[in-house]
């Protein structure tokens, strides 16, 4: 191939007699403009064989072309300027396809996904990102309309309902902005660009916005917090004092209640008043937890200590609180504020008793504490056998005011959520409905 060889040079002499009627300028641009074409729907490698290829046979033709020329008039062959302007040609059109491949890498590798439709309605490009969303080959897609695509034997039925959305808002009701979410839970936007400049063409560019999505809710959940601070303060200061002074008021009337034997009535209105404190207490601390004042404590001592605070409680409630052996935790140490994070852990042990105590099941609550060292944190396990919680509940389980409880104020899980965070830790939770429930607590090492 690379010399022309005799089968190559017969393609030439056929080609040349088909078309010995053309001039020379005429053949250049047929064939620069039909070499485009070709490059235009392969891959590079494929595009430089034929570049390489086509050369070849176009010399061949040439020379041929000249040779029977200058035999019938006697006329010697010159063969440079014969090949001098489509050498230039192919500098230009190898140039042009090297800029081409160039921006064609960039859009490769961008971890947005582009698709090119060009004014017919055709795919004409496709990256590496939108293939995989797609879960097509590239080649697969490449050359293919919207019907086409939409009838393609490798696209699911997930990715055709998408297809089909995304054709309505962003093509019928010209959208130049869409979001959309996929079976897995991720948000996309897809953005439409099309205009003049364009001739016609439209480009699709699909990111994937999952993470903004969640600083997003993070950016929400902390204005939510913003406002509980204000209205934290504001009760504080307009309902805290009044009941100071009303609690003070019924103990001087004790004696005359007693004397009137309504001494109950006594004793609910301060239970009641104690209740409104703590309320108020957990509103204070719900706006914005003081700052950690951390120390080294080994969390074998912290957890054993948590459990003699609780175990009776549980007892009471018909449950058990089974604490993992710690012996190999007894070097963990971790820094913390020793207060707040029993205030945590506390409050989801007693969360625990009281799923379980609500459940009335035929088998025995069981609380399970454990833990273990993580890379950089010691994860804490709490884990019960209570009646589990749906889907529903655990996306807004730590979200002021939310509770399933009747008397319940919804902050404290929101709370201790502030608590964890601000000592640089984590918090998660799993639950099957009916089954269990799971909390994570990770905290940094000492």
């Amino acid at each position: 191939m690379l010399n022309g060889g005799d089968e190559h040079l017969q393609v030439a002499k056929e080609a040349a007699a088909m078309a010995d009627k053309l001039s020379m300028e005429d053949l250049l641009n047929l064939h620069e403009e039909m070499l485009c074409t070709v490059m235009a729907h392969v891959d590079w490698d494929e595009g430089a064989k034929a570049l390489h290829r086509s050369f070849i046979y176009f010399v061949e033709w040439i020379t041929a072309i000249k040779t029977e020329q200058g035999s019938k008039e006697g006329e010697p062959l010159v063969i440079d300027p014969i090949r001098e302007p489509w050498i230039r040609s192919a500098q230009a059109l190898y140039s042009t396809q090297l800029v081409r491949n160039k921006f064609e890498n960039v859009l490769q590798q961008m971890d947005s996904g582009i698709v090119l439709f060009d004014s017919s309605g055709m795919m004409s490009f496709i990256n590496l990102e939108t293939a995989k969303f797609l879960e097509v080959p590239r080649k697969a897609l490449v050359g293919c309309n919207l019907l086409q695509l939409l009838v393609h034997p490798l696209l699911k039925r997930e990715q055709r309902k998408i297809i089909l959305r995304l054709y309505r808002d962003t093509i019928l009701q010209r959208k130049r902005y869409h979001e959309f979410m996929d079976q897995h839970g991720r948000h996309y936007l897809v953005t439409v660009t099309y205009s003049d400049q364009m001739d016609g063409d439209y480009l699709f560019s699909i990111k994937d916005v999952s993470e903004y999505k969640r600083i997003e809710q993070t950016a929400y959940q902390n204005d939510k917090l913003a406002i509980l601070g204000k209205i934290a303060a504001a009760i504080a200061h307009e309902i805290r004092n009044p009941l100071t002074s009303i609690r003070g008021f019924i103990q001087l009337l004790r004696p005359h209640l007693m004397q009137l034997g309504k001494e109950e009535y006594a004793r609910i209105i301060l239970a009641e008043i104690d209740r409104a404190n703590d309320i108020i207490f957990e509103f204070l601390n719900s706006s914005k937890p003081s700052a950690p004042m951390t120390a080294e404590v080994p969390i074998a001592s912290l957890l054993r200590e948590v459990v003699l605070l609780t175990e009776s409680e549980a007892l009471m409630k018909g449950c058990e609180i089974e604490l993992a052996d710690l012996s190999q935790a007894g070097l963990m140490y971790v820094a913390i504020d020793v207060k707040q994070i029993k205030q945590v852990l506390l409050n989801m042990i007693r969360n625990a008793i009281e799923a379980m105590d609500a459940q009335r099941l035929q088998r025995k609550g069981i609380i399970s504490i454990s833990a273990q060292q993580e890379g950089h944190f010691v994860a804490v396990y709490i884990r019960d056998n209570g009646i589990g919680m749906a889907k529903s509940t655990l996306e807004r389980l730590f979200d002021p005011f939310f509770t399933t409880k009747e008397e319940g104020t919804g902050l404290g899980l929101s709370v201790s959520y502030r608590i964890i965070k601000n000592h640089g830790g984590l918090i998660e939770v799993d639950s099957v409905q009916g089954e269990w429930t799971e909390f994570i607590i990770r905290l940094p090492l000492g």
